[in-house]
């Protein structure tokens, strides 16, 4: 790849024209001991992956990166980097977006432009012998020039939904300078300091969803996201419960 983007202190590029996946080339750094802040970057995913192992299209011309972070504290808690990172990402397209674009997040990891996918985000960790927090890998996807076609729900890019033209390097400096503030806060005063932001971006809220939680399902209508970053769901036996992980389903959608 080409000269890489204006990058936040401390934050180091790792690109590539093709890789198998940047979560995986993030990982081995992270196994030799980088420290946080470095990035992969790559044109094109030969095995890139979302959550639950599910394959992500990677064809070039979109957005494929991963930041590696050393977060102090447990799994549960960097969990709620998902949270914080799709934000992050919501808020930088929305800095770019045309009037109506509509840039929302999907609790937990998802950023939607009208009601359809534009982009998705994986976080793969390992603990240490404490189980602390090793490292953690923070990997997004974005759908700058195309879309995949036959996924199970509505997807679209950037581009065809009238945004800018815009390089995927020239996004990732976007990014990466929005998460880092994001990051600050988080590490400060924990989800609890980003999460009106999130919750002024979140869609779905006060509507019926369905819940996918391995092989659970659960039914109700979505209340609220926490203080800790778990979906808040009102069942409809009327018992109320907190979702720490899961797929969530739009009804009627």
């Amino acid at each position: 790849m080409t000269t890489g983007p204006q990058l936040p202190q401390g934050y180091v590029l790792h690109a590539f024209d093709r890789v198998e996946s940047t979560n995986d080339e993030a990982r081995r750094l992270a196994e030799q001991g980088a420290a946080a802040g470095a990035v992969v970057v790559a044109g094109e995913q030969l095995k890139g992956r979302g959550r639950h192992g599910r394959a992500w299209a990677s064809p070039p011309g979109n957005l494929y990166a991963s930041l590696l972070l050393r977060p102090e504290g447990t799994l549960a808690e960097a969990a709620q980097l998902s949270l914080v990172a799709s934000l992050a990402l919501a808020e930088a397209l929305i800095a770019l977006a045309p009037p109506a674009a509509d840039v929302r997040v999907k609790w937990p990891n998802d950023v939607l432009v009208r009601g359809a996918k534009v982009a998705g985000l994986l976080l793969e960790s390992a603990a240490g012998a404490d189980e602390r927090v090793a490292w953690l890998i923070i990997g997004s996807g974005v759908n700058i020039a195309s879309a995949p076609a036959g996924t199970p729900y509505p997807a679209t890019a950037l581009r065809y939904e009238g945004f800018p033209p815009m390089t995927p390097l020239d996004l990732l400096g976007r990014y990466l300078g929005v998460l880092d503030d994001r990051l600050a806060r988080w590490r400060s005063r924990g989800f609890a300091a980003v999460r009106p932001a999130w919750l002024a971006l979140g869609s779905g809220i006060g509507d019926r969803v369905r819940l996918r939680l391995g092989r659970e399902e659960v039914a109700g209508r979505f209340l609220d996201v926490t203080d800790q970053g778990a979906l808040l769901v009102a069942q409809d036996d009327d018992r109320r419960r907190q979702i720490t992980a899961g797929e969530l389903l739009f009804v009627d959608r």
